[in-house]
């Protein structure tokens, strides 16, 4: 009989796996059906908020944006805001995917963040083919996993090397939170390819700090401008 421990990771491996394959399947459903369904509200497995719509009938250019970071780093706070410009005051963790799709002038993006667990980090590389912009998110207090992001984010970018990055310092609003300069030298960004478009933004969306929260609003103009570009 396999030990205890073996029969648990061997579970937690299949379960990853298996929320991998209905992300996929989700996503090639949405992109088969694109433009068909009504805009809906954040709700467990997705967020869909259609907003700044073209009229009637206009054509949108699809661009997906991958977002991505380490369970606990503040990611579907940020998506949230982004989409709804309302902070939550609370949002449980990701444990397979959520999506988001915006329509900005003749841009539809759609936002896709994938939980940042360790059983599901393995297959982070099989969404970055479809990505045009990856944001990375960053939780700018938790100084003890800033090696295994820094890792997480290398491996990737080794993958895509001219994939635009958007790294994202989240909980600013936190007095210990590192300073972009030290998040840059923790993160070894001065190490990467000067051909990849590279920014490093401060960001905050949480109830305690709705006064800095509109800092994730310039995320959005950012990756509108990158995903605007022939």
């Amino acid at each position: 009989m396999a030990p205890t421990g073996v029969l648990r990771n061997l579970t937690l491996v299949l379960g990853a796996a298996v929320v991998v394959l209905g992300s996929l399947l989700f996503i090639a459903w949405k992109l088969y059906f694109r433009g068909t369904e009504p805009a809906g509200t954040w709700d467990g497995w997705e967020l869909r908020e259609l907003q700044e719509r073209d009229p009637a009938g206009s054509t949108a250019v699809w661009k997906q944006v991958l977002v991505l970071g380490l369970d606990g780093a503040g990611k579907s706070s940020v998506l949230h805001y982004i989409c709804s410009q309302k902070a939550r005051t609370r949002i449980s963790p990701t444990l397979g995917f959520n999506t988001a799709q915006l329509r900005v002038g003749g841009l539809e993006m759609d936002l896709l963040e994938v939980g940042g667990s360790y059983n599901l980090r393995a297959y982070w590389p099989l969404y970055l083919s479809d990505a045009h912009v990856l944001v990375f998110v960053v939780d700018s207090v938790d100084r003890s996993r800033l090696l295994t992001a820094r890792q997480e984010l290398h491996a990737l970018l080794a993958e895509e090397p001219r994939l635009p990055l958007v790294v994202l310092a989240n909980k600013q609003d936190k007095s210990d939170a590192l300073s972009m300069e030290e998040l840059r030298e923790e993160l070894a960004l001065h190490l990467l390819s000067e051909q990849r478009e590279l920014f490093l933004l401060p960001t905050s969306a949480t109830w305690a700090s709705l006064s800095t929260a509109t800092s994730v609003l310039h995320v959005k103009s950012l990756l509108v401008t990158l995903l605007s570009q022939p």
